[in-house]
Parts: C-alpha cells; sequence; structure tokens
C-alpha cells in the first residue's frame, strides 16, 4: 500500500545535511540509492538532486517502520521524518558523511521497476540505453552536475549583459525559409495548405531589425536548429547566446564577450581576464594549420617546401611541404610510425616523412632523395633538438587559393600534441581570429559561398573585388576559440542596401531570388539602417568544455543521437492520415528505399 504525500514538507534536501543539523527533526524525500539490512537495523541511502543521506531504522524502537523498510527496492520513491544525530563513524567519501537520520516515521510514495543500469557516476551502459532511459540517466550525479553548471553559467551570462544594457528579446521560432548553409527544417501550415514555415537556423535577420527597430542593444538565449549530419559537437537543436549592439567598432563587440566570458568562467573557480588574444586568419593557418588552433601547447608549423623542392617530380606532390618537430619522439618505433602515417593519411595526406633527431645524427630515408646536408640544414631551420622526431606531410590540393597541406599538419599537430601529453589541461586559454576571408569554396556545389553567412561585413578596400576576385575579399568576421574548439562567429553587419544586394548577386542569387528570399529584409535596410554588428555562441559548446565533457549530448538535458533521433521520445515518428490531411500533404515514397 502506498501512502500519500499529503501535507507532510520537506525541511531539507539529503545532500545538504551536515554535522550543525545534529539535534534537528527533518524530513527529507528521495529515491532510495542502497538499502543494508543487518538485522535489528536497516541503513538505507536516500538519494535526491543534492546527495546522499543515511537513514537508520531501528526494529526495536519502531516495528511498523522496520517492517516497511524490509520491503524497499533501490529506486523506490520514500519521504522519512527523523531526528538528526552525529556518527559514531564518519565517511568521509560524501558530504552528509558526519551525520545520519534516525527515522521516526516512513512513507512510501511510489515504487520502481528493476532499472537497466546502476545509478552511479561510473557505468556501464551504452549511451544508447542511457539515452533511451534519460529519466534515469538524469539521476546520476554527473548529469545532474552538468545540468546545475549550465543553469549557474546561463545565469550569469544574463545578469552579466544586463548590468551592460543589453534587452532580452525573444524573436520567432516560426519563420520564412532563408537558407543559411545547412537545410532548414520546415514546418507545414495547416491554415495555408502548400506553404511551409521554417524552424530559424538563428535570429540573424531578426536581430539585425532590431537594430533596425532602434533597440541598440539585444540579447537572447535562444534554440535554433540545422538539419545536417551530426557529430558529437553537433546537435540538430541547439542552444546559442545571440547578441547585437548598433554602432559598435569590433573592439566594443570583443570586450563585450570578454566580459561574459570572465564571468561564466569564475562558475567553475577559474579565473581569466581580457583582453584575449587576437590571431589574423591567415596568419593562424600558417602557423598552426587551424582557424581554431589550440594555444595551450607549440609545435608551430614550419613550411620545408625549399628543401623537398629538387625531389618533386621524385615524390609527385602538389603545393607545399609543412613540418612539425615531436619533441623526444626520436625513439619511436617503426610501428609508432606507421601509424603516426596512417593518421595522417587519414587526414588528408598525400606523402609523409619522418626525420629522427639523434645527438650523432641526421637520419632518413628521405637521405637518398635529399641528401644528408639537405637533411642537417632543415632540421636546423626547423629547430630540431637531439631526440626530436620531425615530420613532413604534403597534401593533394583540393581547393582553389589555399594550401591543403596546413590543414593536414594542423590535424597532425593536434594528434602529436596527444599523444605526446604536451596539452596543459590547466589553461584556459582563449584567443580571437580576425581577418577571415569573406567568401570559401564550396567542392559541393562548385562555386564560391558566403563563408559566415551572406550578412558579413566586407572590409571597404575590398568592394570592387566582390564581382572579379572573391577569393581575395575579406571579411569583417570574427570567431571566439577556446581551447582548440571555435565558440562561436560573429561579424560587423553589411547595414547598407546596395552592398547586400552585391553580396546576395555575388553568390549568384538573382534579383527575382533576392526578393522572394529577403525582400521585407532588403526593404528594412531602406530605412535609416545604422551601422551594426554582433556574435553568436554555442551555449552547449561553452557548458560541454567547463564541465569537461567530449560530447554535447553529456551537457543537454534530453540530446538526440548521431542519427538525429530521441530514443526516450521516440522521435522522429509517423502521424497518421487524418493530420496530413489537414495539413495537405502525402507522404511520398523514397527513392533511396
Amino acid at each position: 500500500m502506498l501512502d500519500s504525500l499529503g501535507n507532510l514538507k520537506r525541511t531539507h534536501y539529503c545532500g545538504a545535511l551536515r554535522a550543525n543539523d545534529a539535534g534537528a527533526e527533518v524530513v527529507i524525500m528521495g529515491w532510495v540509492h542502497r538499502r543494508r539490512d543487518l538485522g535489528q537495523l536497516i541503513f538505507i541511502d536516500l538519494r535526491d538532486r543534492e546527495g546522499i543521506a543515511q537513514i537508520v531504522v531501528n526494529k526495536e524502537d519502531h516495528p511498523h517502520i522496520h517492517a516497511k523498510a524490509e520491503q524497499l527496492r533501490s529506486e523506490f520513491v520514500v519521504a522519512i521524518k527523523g531526528q538528526v544525530i552525529k556518527r559514531q563513524k564518519p565517511n568521509p567519501e560524501i558530504a552528509t558523511g558526519e551525520v545520519e537520520v534516525i527515522a521516526t516515521e516512513l512513507h512510501l510514495l511510489n515504487t520502481s521497476k528493476t532499472p537497466p543500469f546502476q545509478i552511479e557516476n561510473e557505468i556501464t551502459a551504452n549511451e544508447e540505453t542511457r539515452l533511451r532511459y534519460r529519466y534515469l540517466d538524469l539521476r546520476r550525479p554527473k548529469p545532474h552536475a552538468n545540468l546545475a553548471l549550465r543553469h549557474r553559467v546561463v545565469l550569469e551570462i544574463r545578469k552579466t549583459l544586463d548590468e551592460l544594457g543589453f534587452y532580452e528579446v525573444e524573436t520567432p521560432m516560426l519563420t520564412r525559409s532563408t537558407p543559411e548553409g545547412a537545410r532548414d527544417y520546415l514546418v507545414p501550415s495547416r491554415v495555408h495548405h502548400g506553404q511551409f514555415y521554417a524552424l530559424p537556423q538563428s535570429p540573424q535577420i531578426f536581430k539585425q531589425i532590431l537594430m533596425i527597430s532602434g533597440l541598440d542593444r539585444y540579447f537572447q538565449i535562444v534554440k535554433c536548429f540545422r538539419d545536417e549530419d551530426l557529430r558529437a559537437d553537433r546537435q540538430p537543436e541547439f542552444t546559442q547566446l545571440d547578441l547585437e549592439m548598433s554602432f559598435p567598432r569590433q573592439q566594443d563587440i570583443f570586450e563585450t564577450i570578454e566580459k561574459v566570458m570572465e564571468r561564466a568562467l569564475a562558475v567553475i573557480d577559474v579565473k581569466v581576464k581580457g583582453p584575449f588574444h587576437h590571431l589574423d586568419y591567415h596568419q593562424a593557418l600558417r602557423r598552426f594549420g587551424s582557424d581554431k588552433p589550440d594555444m595551450r601547447f607549440g609545435m608551430e608549423l614550419q613550411n620545408v617546401t625549399e628543401f623537398f623542392e629538387p625531389a618533386r617530380p621524385t615524390f609527385g606532390f602538389e603545393g607545399n611541404v609543412q613540418a612539425v618537430v615531436a619533441p623526444g619522439a626520436a625513439t619511436w618505433s617503426r610501428k609508432q610510425l606507421d601509424e603516426l602515417a596512417e593518421q595522417a593519411k587519414s587526414a588528408g595526406a598525400k606523402g609523409v616523412y619522418t626525420i629522427k633527431v639523434t645527438a650523432d645524427a641526421v637520419t632518413s630515408s628521405l637521405e637518398k632523395n635529399l641528401g644528408a646536408e639537405k637533411l642537417k640544414e632543415l632540421a636546423a631551420k626547423v629547430g630540431a633538438k637531439a631526440g626530436d622526431l620531425i615530420v613532413a606531410v604534403t597534401a593533394k590540393q583540393q581547393i582553389p587559393h589555399s594550401d591543403t597541406s596546413l590543414n593536414v599538419a594542423g590535424q597532425l599537430r593536434l594528434h602529436l600534441g596527444e599523444k605526446l601529453n604536451l596539452i596543459d589541461r590547466t589553461r584556459w586559454e582563449f584567443l580571437w581570429i580576425t581577418g577571415f576571408a569573406l567568401f570559401e569554396w564550396s567542392e559541393t556545389e562548385k562555386q564560391w559561398i558566403s563563408a559566415q553567412h551572406p550578412f558579413t561585413g566586407i572590409l571597404e578596400e575590398d568592394l570592387d573585388k566582390i564581382e572579379t576576385a572573391p577569393w581575395e575579399c575579406r571579411s569583417k568576421g570574427y570567431d571566439l576559440v577556446l581551447n582548440g574548439v571555435e565558440l562561436g562567429s560573429g561579424s560587423i553587419r553589411i547595414h547598407r542596401q546596395d552592398i547586400q544586394e552585391r553580396m546576395f548577386k555575388a553568390l549568384g542569387l538573382s534579383e527575382e531570388q533576392q526578393r522572394q528570399r529577403f525582400g521585407f529584409f532588403l526593404d528594412a535596410l531602406t530605412y535609416g539602417t545604422p551601422p551594426h554588428g554582433g556574435i553568436a555562441l554555442g551555449i552547449d559548446r561553452i557548458v560541454g568544455l567547463l564541465a569537461g565533457e567530449k560530447s554535447l549530448r553529456e551537457v543537454i538535458a534530453f540530446a538526440k543521437t548521431t542519427a538525429a533521433q530521441d530514443l526516450m521520445a521516440e522521435s522522429p515518428s509517423t502521424v497518421d492520415a487524418a493530420q496530413l490531411d489537414d495539413l495537405g500533404l502525402a507522404i511520398k515514397s523514397s527513392n533511396k528505399e
């Protein structure tokens, strides 16, 4: 027989009890984490979101409560009334380990089936099982802590921006389809058959219109949606901090975000202080082979093409040769070197060449092609010391006006940094990347597309190149990077209609397409649009880094799988014929079937 909660009121969380509560009468409620039956005494570990408290039920004092306690199993829901006393043998493993509660009342509020996995921090259940039973998974301390951290970080962001004069404004979830690079999630209209809303990939146009509206400073913690293939750091629906300012210098936006990040990291007692380092996009690629470099270790890339040039016909490589120096790796075995070569080739390397530097010699299979003296000169140029391994890579040139070898060498640098334990995990290295190209080449579409989005501002001196040399155009865009992870992107926007139309035209949009997709926005730009700019940062990514998680799914309450499925809610799902009729829709068989 289950008991009713009635007027029973909780006085304390289980995990909040401490030695100074000794002598107090308390009411605590939660889930049975563990029960230990010693005959005369039954010990119950009762768990709630704040932790565990030990309950003692004495058969001699309360035989009816003892009989009830004998029926308890893991994850039963109970309420306990009793007196807090100090333990004779404290348990230093838990925060409540100095006290226990002597039960005077026990109310059984609900029973539970046997869970598919134990509610412990360390479990062996695979991710699919955890997501299917997410309501049980979230009872574990680590997911609890991640969601609590997320709450505190978001709260701190809101407080900071409020203090800086920003208004939080909600923008529509149902809007028109204005593709920004990924596929939209479409929502059919019941009232207007054959027409569709789209879930926003970002509030980009709306926040710019808010600047036209004179709001001056806007932010929003907002859900966004992109129908694209998923990875550990991608979800079809994600949360971002969206922010826009009127009349800003780029530096004003940087200073605002630096204050936000200082306060966000203070939540985990990490002190960072602006201004953050700045690095030009092309410098980042040349030095680190990435537009989001991890600055917690060195191993910068070095161009050693000049040493390989005489052997170019023999090796048959394209473009440049990039090298990194792996400290202390000259002792690596042939097997380790082969594994390294495979890693580089999986990243896109066409050729992988290794050179060992010892106190006596510089040795490599390259000697027959480059010569012993050239190898020594190469080692001297890259600053290799005795015990170091030089790894050089070439790559097939796949993208026009770019050096693919930089990207390959950048991935190799990260791999070696992990392998050699060169990354200082105690450091938090923020970095602003600026000087981005305005366009990037799409191998899929075989044309130049917007590197960020089509509303990104253009450096004035590059305006005349939009039509003639788009690859030379530089944007007013910027990225914020933390420990090698891109937290988000922003830019000073295009605020003139004539330039916005030129940008659309450069992206292949006809005047008719421009009016169809963006007519309302182009019209708005003609009504005194102020210069403006902003940024969007991934909340999931920020919290994931602060929590030390590798997957964003660990900091999202109800995440999707890499197949874009919610296993717990069993979505996406089919709908019945009547719903489709209301919308004027019919299901067409896929050509893939």
